[in-house]
């Protein structure tokens, strides 16, 4: 048996056609006289290569490149931001709450992009200290922040000792304006409008008793704009208002129209 093998051959009377020669080269097969080394192997009279034939034998110097990984220095990463291509190199990982580096190429951790948005989130809404309504006839919030665009004002069990109606005034650093203020407020029973403040309520009682909330929101520069519910005792008092201070807005006032507060308690939120 040589390398080939083949179940096809000729007799001395034979003569060659096209269809005998294909027909030899079709039944031949490679027999294992034919593998020199490991690297082949015949399977079914074909050859193929061996599992794990092929060695750095058969490989040329130089044909298969590779680079080692090394170790890489903590917090960094792996990664390319030149914005070109480029070979890659270490990323650094900042760990910073408060962001403060501002880099446009670092990775921030999970915790941190956490605690910082956690921080802006609680920082965006700032809650006043409630006061209660029980004396005097205005109560006044003031060092609210210039950079302030919406205020909220909660009336809870708010009351005077008189008939007049509630207000909401702003001001400034020159004090409390006490004019040029476009509002009205509406109930069922009509609608009141007055230029000396935001008014909250129509047409009040003695002692009656009023729950709501106003928001006064910065529409452009110092002009600001309001809207309220106040229910004071069973009726609903919807109110509206423009206002444009002289300078930024830096306090609020309730204001019991001239009668004493006697019971109650206001706050404000802002962001």
């Amino acid at each position: 048996m040589g390398a080939v093998n083949t179940t096809y051959t000729f007799t001395a009377t034979d003569t060659i056609t096209s269809t005998k020669m294909n027909n030899i080269i079709d039944e031949t097969t490679i027999t294992s006289d034919a593998i020199i080394g490991t690297t082949l192997e015949v399977a079914s009279g074909k050859l193929k290569v061996r599992a794990a034939g092929i060695t750095s034998n058969e490989l040329a110097s130089g044909a298969v490149t590779y680079t080692n990984v090394q170790p890489i220095s903590s917090m960094t990463a792996l990664g390319n931001v030149t914005g070109t291509t480029n070979l890659i190199s270490e990323v650094s990982i900042l760990d910073e709450d408060d962001m403060v580096t501002d880099s446009a190429t670092a990775l921030a951790t999970q915790q941190s992009i956490k605690a910082y948005t956690d921080t802006k989130v609680s920082a965006s809404f700032v809650r006043g200290t409630a006061v209660a309504t029980t004396s005097g006839t205005s109560v006044d919030f003031t060092g609210i922040p210039s950079t302030v665009k919406r205020i909220t004002v909660i009336l809870d069990r708010v009351s005077t000792n008189g008939s007049n109606n509630l207000y909401i005034q702003l001001g400034d650093t020159d004090g409390i304006e006490t004019t040029g203020y476009d509002s009205d407020v509406s109930t069922r029973g009509g609608d009141t409008a007055v230029t000396t403040g935001f008014i909250l309520t129509r047409s009040s009682a003695s002692s009656s008793i009023c729950n709501g909330i106003v928001t006064i929101c910065n529409c452009t520069g110092n002009t600001w704009i309001s809207s309220g519910n106040v229910v004071e005792s069973s009726t609903v008092n919807s109110s509206t208002g423009s206002k444009s201070l002289s300078a930024t807005l830096d306090r609020i006032r309730l204001d019991g129209g001239g009668n004493t507060f006697d019971a109650g308690q206001v706050n404000i939120m802002y962001e």
